[in-house]
C-alpha cells in the first residue's frame, strides 16, 4: 500500500492526523487579497485546501490550528505569501 502522506517532492509528510484530501500533484495557489502566488507542492497543496475548508466552514478550528502550524513548518515562505 503507498503512502499518500510521503512524496518525493515533499520532504515534509502530512501529519498522521490529517483526514483531508491526499493530492498526488501540486500546483500554483495564488492569494486572493495580494495577488502573489506560489508553486506547492502536492502535501502542501491538500493542507492549504484543508485550512481553507476550516476557514470556510468555521468547523475544527482545533485542527486548523495543527494544520497551519504545519504548513508553517513545512512551507515559511508559501506560509507568508498565501496564509499570513
Amino acid at each position: 500500500m503507498i503512502d499518500l502522506r510521503k512524496n518525493k517532492t515533499n520532504d515534509q509528510p502530512l501529519p498522521k492526523w490529517f483526514n483531508g484530501v491526499l493530492y498526488t500533484s501540486g500546483e500554483t495557489v495564488t492569494n486572493p487579497f495580494s495577488g502573489e502566488s506560489y508553486e506547492l507542492t502536492p502535501a502542501e497543496l491538500s493542507m492549504y485546501d484543508f485550512i481553507m475548508g476550516c476557514q470556510m466552514t468555521g468547523l475544527a478550528q482545533k485542527e486548523m490550528i495543527k494544520a497551519l502550524t504545519w504548513f508553517r513548518r513545512a512551507n515559511p515562505k508559501a506560509y507568508m505569501v498565501l496564509l499570513d
